[in-house]
């Protein structure tokens, strides 16, 4: 079974430096038919003013990724760490019993990233942050996996039973996607056009399947896509 969230129907949020899309509900945007899907609990598609960024604030309990899509994030966090990430990067920060961080656009020109949330398996755990640049841009035509419950080829370590792969692809390419872990997928495009369970998704959609243990993937365009296995 597939739902299907599309890009136009999501929670939309202009604040001048920051025009953010939720996928699923987010601080003021609430719809309680869109509260996550399994342990995916955010997708929050951000584009942030050139020199601006959100201030120190703290969180609890989650597996917090950054995956950007252009410009820069700079990150600090109250347990040292400082770095930029860029486009072919992920950042994972497990907030644990609590962390404060702060992400802001050191460039003079708009950043866009995606935030997404996954709720952990354990609570209280002690909060922890890391960062890694992967061969999703270099490597394209396959998915890559970037982080997972347990670390496998080199993937970022989350705490969830749930795999999060990242993949860019040519138009006419196709791939079969064996669900890893749980029992259910979403999809993300990032942008492009893919086809799969006879319908096509567009840039921005997202899609919930459940009941497959496989999908097959069809690229009518040049894309970009997130993909998670999930419980």
């Amino acid at each position: 079974m597939i739902t299907i969230r599309r890009s136009s129907e999501r929670g939309h949020i202009d604040h001048g430096w920051l025009d953010a899309r939720h996928t699923f509900s987010f601080g003021q945007y609430q719809d309680s038919k869109w509260m996550g899907f399994g342990t995916l609990r955010v997708i929050n598609d951000d584009v942030v003013g050139a020199k601006m960024g959100f201030g120190e604030h703290g969180h609890r309990d989650m597996e917090i990724i950054t995956y950007p899509l252009t410009g820069a994030v700079r990150h600090r966090d109250s347990l040292g760490n400082e770095e930029d990430i860029v486009h072919g990067m992920i950042q994972r920060m497990s907030a644990g019993s609590g962390i404060r961080h702060s992400e802001f656009n050191p460039l003079g020109e708009k950043t866009r990233l995606l935030q997404i949330w996954i709720e952990p398996r354990v609570r209280g755990i002690a909060p922890s942050h890391d960062s890694k640049r992967f061969g999703v841009l270099e490597e394209p035509g396959r998915l890559h996996l970037l982080a997972s419950e347990d670390g496998v080829d080199g993937s970022l370590k989350i705490e969830q039973d749930a795999r999060m792969y990242a993949g860019v692809f040519e138009a006419g390419d196709s791939i079969v996607h064996q669900r890893g872990v749980g029992d259910r997928i979403w999809i993300q495009v990032i942008k492009g056009q893919v086809e799969l369970l006879g319908e096509t998704l567009g840039s921005g959609d997202g899609a919930g399947i459940t009941d497959e243990d496989s999908i097959e993937l069809r690229f009518d365009d040049e894309s970009e896509i997130l993909v998670f296995d999930l419980v």
